[in-house]
């Protein structure tokens, strides 16, 4: 099986393991342009690993993943990357609209010119956004939801032709999980960007999806959302009986096994899961 041309990703029998114990392997993977990928699983799954991959920072154990045609490399400029939210001091004294142009020349060694184009970019970037009101707010003092909108603003400061977010609604409320992935789905409707997004919280986006890649177990399932979120799906790829409750827009796992979900390497289920 042959890459699609236009892919943006492409993987072909790849496989990720470390030492003896292997996350997946033997997935065969196009996105498209424009195509809205949610990943799937429990943590220790390789969820984190699959994006590391496709950012040049964690080689395949085995087969072929080509980004926009090429190899993956480090610091691509066609490539947004929104990672974990992490602990910020509140004391830190770099600012909203500092960290937006570092992911514009960022990149750069040695001192940074202040031009006024470089401004009236981030400037941009900041009210596309919805975070010019705080532009000049040191981020260790934002909220999650504020801060998540920089980052995202940050992502996309080169215009990349994939966004690749991580976790990106982790300690969001649902105002700001709704208000994060409809910047994220207006980005790739608008830019044909194509948008890899791993998360535990499938519910905020599932409307939002085009195709779902689980992964649990050493395994994977990649299709639509309806095709991947039920009972006999993920029975066959846990090997158990699970069952996927669907009530209105909501979608609930039950009955993941206890060493899957006990299991040091996997220690939290997708949001909405239960052992």
């Amino acid at each position: 099986m042959r890459p699609t041309p236009a892919a943006a990703v492409s993987l072909r029998g790849a496989a990720l393991s470390y030492g003896e114990r292997v996350l997946w392997q033997g997935l065969d993977l196009d996105v498209a342009p424009g195509e809205f990928l949610a990943v799937l699983g429990p943590n220790g799954s390789g969820k984190t690993s699959f994006v590391r991959a496709l950012l040049g920072q964690r080689p395949l154990s085995d087969g072929t993943l080509t980004v926009l045609g090429r190899p993956p490399r480090r610091g691509s400029r066609d490539i947004g990357y929104v990672p974990q939210q992490g602990t910020l001091s509140t004391h830190a004294t770099l600012r909203a609209r500092d960290l937006v142009r570092l992911g514009i020349d960022g990149h750069r060694f040695g001192p940074r010119p202040r031009t006024g184009a470089v401004r009236r970019r981030v400037d941009e970037i900041l009210i596309s956004v919805g975070a010019a009101a705080y532009a000049d707010v040191p981020v260790g003092l934002l909220s999650g939801g504020e801060r998540q909108r920089v980052r995202i603003g940050q992502a996309l400061a080169t215009d990349p032709r994939i966004l690749l977010c991580d976790e990106p609604l982790l300690s969001l409320d649902l105002h700001h999980q709704r208000a994060v992935t409809e910047l994220v789905d207006a980005r790739r409707r608008s830019h044909g960007t194509a948008v890899v997004f791993v998360t535990h919280e499938i519910n905020p986006v599932l409307g939002l999806v085009d195709r779902v890649l689980y992964l649990a177990r050493g395994g994977f399932r990649v299709g639509a959302p309806d095709e991947v979120l039920t009972s006999e799906a993920l029975s066959r790829l846990y090997g158990t009986q699970v069952d996927v409750i669907r009530v209105r827009d909501r979608v609930t796992v039950v009955g993941v096994p206890d060493e899957a979900a006990q299991s040091p390497h996997h220690p939290e289920l997708p949001h909405g899961a239960r052992p």
